[in-house]
């Protein structure tokens, strides 16, 4: 309860200040994302949304959350007491939460290079149901009781606009925490509004 408060504390004083800053603004994006899973050698395909809001100059603070459709493999099992080998498939979901700062490394006009660092979790949802809104929600509703994994993404990007309106394009390594620690290619492309 007490990290909640500072937390709140943090944000709240955050906030006031981020939005007197003449350069940086509120942005609002959605993207397609595609996250190459090593450990099962699956490549997984979603969608996802994300709000930055302006620390100081150059500096945003970003939470984004993506869901992964569902990608069967094929895993394999020994029978212990026949010695008999089952093969299955297996239907895996992903829930990406990640929140941090992206550091933008050049001008206001034209193309922007950018560096992100952020940390959230990764859900590896197992579930035979076709991929739908109603599932989505469940996941959601359903993240204490799941497989959750603590998530370090170091990542980059360029992002353009015009107006108030751009396309943004991201690489990370999305580096979850599970008996060890396992890298994983992620790369995001989308729109997003500048307010």
């Amino acid at each position: 309860m007490k990290r909640l408060a500072l937390l709140f504390l943090l944000g709240t004083g955050l906030v006031p200040a981020a939005f007197t800053q003449e350069t940086d603004h509120l942005q609002v994006g959605v993207y397609a994302d595609y996250f190459g899973l090593k450990q099962t050698k699956t490549n997984f395909a979603g969608l996802g949304a994300r709000v930055g809001i302006p620390a100081i100059r150059h500096v945003n603070f970003e939470g984004e959350i993506n869901y992964d459709f569902d990608q069967a493999f094929s895993e394999g099992f020994t029978n212990t007491t026949t010695g008999g080998i089952v093969i299955q498939r297996s239907g895996n979901r992903l829930l990406h939460g990640l929140f941090g700062p992206k550091i933008n490394l050049g001008g206001r006009h034209g193309i922007t290079p950018f560096i992100t660092l952020k940390g959230g979790f990764i859900d590896f949802i197992f579930d035979q149901r076709p991929a739908t809104l109603s599932t989505f929600v469940s996941s959601v509703d359903n993240l204490r009781a799941s497989n959750l994994s603590g998530v370090l993404s170091p990542g980059g990007g360029f992002e353009g606009r015009l107006g108030p309106v751009g396309l943004r394009f991201d690489i990370a390594d999305e580096m979850y925490f599970n008996h060890g620690t396992h890298s994983n290619l992620r790369v995001a492309f989308g729109p997003f509004i500048h307010f």
